[in-house]
């Protein structure tokens, strides 16, 4: 192993939350794979209505454990990304007929194009207009001329609810027997003037009753609504919103068309 080899996977633990790396193991066993299958479904559909000619691979970014890759592998041939190895061995085992490379989405170059390109929810990690922006161009750069991007923000600086706070216990049919996990999820913006919030988790892990305790802290970003369509037009998307199932989440999806091929 070189020293740039190491210095490269040193860079990219220093990126990576506990929740993403040592604690990996417990992201399998809070939600269940199929909770994913009809927001997957949905977004297949919007690639297929909006793309300028028929669609047949995917670049996820952002992939994390392969759970939306488990349900969109069915329409598409996806090769995935993420900066985490440890949660591309949680997508790995999930889809082991599927492409994953470790990467950085603010940086990464695979050299070659795809048919469509989503930009999962991990994109919440962007602290900075610049990180957002420098994801935007990458995605840009990988997708086909007349390809389509669906990527959406888990809140904006509209939507953000102060100190919400959320408990929900480990659910996926996977779980052992002799294993319950309780998920506190906390999210907090100490300075309304950034563009940042905190998102603080605890884990109540108990192994055959014996409790033992888990904490993580996660900094992400939050920009007005505003920002995200700026950003992506200054990218040279021509885009388009979309709302979800049943109105269950107020920020609305993005279809963005790569209307050439200079970003």
């Amino acid at each position: 192993m070189t020293i740039e080899t190491v210095q490269w996977k040193q860079n990219m633990k220093d990126r990576v939350n506990r929740l993403y790396d040592d604690l990996a193991w417990l992201w399998p066993l809070w939600e269940d794979v199929e909770e994913y299958k009809k927001e997957s479904k949905l977004f297949a559909e919007l690639i297929k209505k909006y793309s300028n000619h028929t669609p047949s691979t995917l670049l996820d970014i952002g992939c994390g454990s392969g759970k939306f890759t488990f349900h969109l592998k069915r329409h598409f041939k996806i090769t995935g990304i993420d900066v985490s190895e440890s949660m591309l061995a949680n997508a790995k085992n999930l889809n082991p007929d599927c492409e994953f490379v470790a990467t950085d989405m603010r940086d990464f170059n695979l050299q070659r194009q795809f048919d469509s390109v989503f930009v999962n929810d991990s994109i919440t990690y962007m602290t900075t207009r610049k990180e957002l922006l420098a994801t935007f161009r990458n995605a840009y750069k990988h997708l086909k001329a007349g390809g389509v991007m669906i990527t959406f923000p888990d809140t904006t600086k509209e939507t953000f609810v102060q100190n919400k706070t959320e408990i929900s216990v480990a659910r996926a049919r996977s779980k052992p027997e002799n294993l319950e996990v309780t998920f506190i999820e906390n999210y907090y913006d100490p300075n309304p003037d950034d563009e940042a919030y905190e998102a603080t988790f605890v884990f109540l892990i108990r192994e055959n009753g014996k409790l033992k305790i888990e904490h993580d802290f996660h900094t992400c970003g939050l920009f007005k609504l505003n920002t995200w369509r700026e950003l992506l037009k200054n990218t040279g998307f021509e885009v388009y919103e979309e709302g979800w199932p049943d109105d269950t989440k107020e920020c609305p999806i993005f279809v963005c068309i790569k209307t050439g091929d200079t970003a």
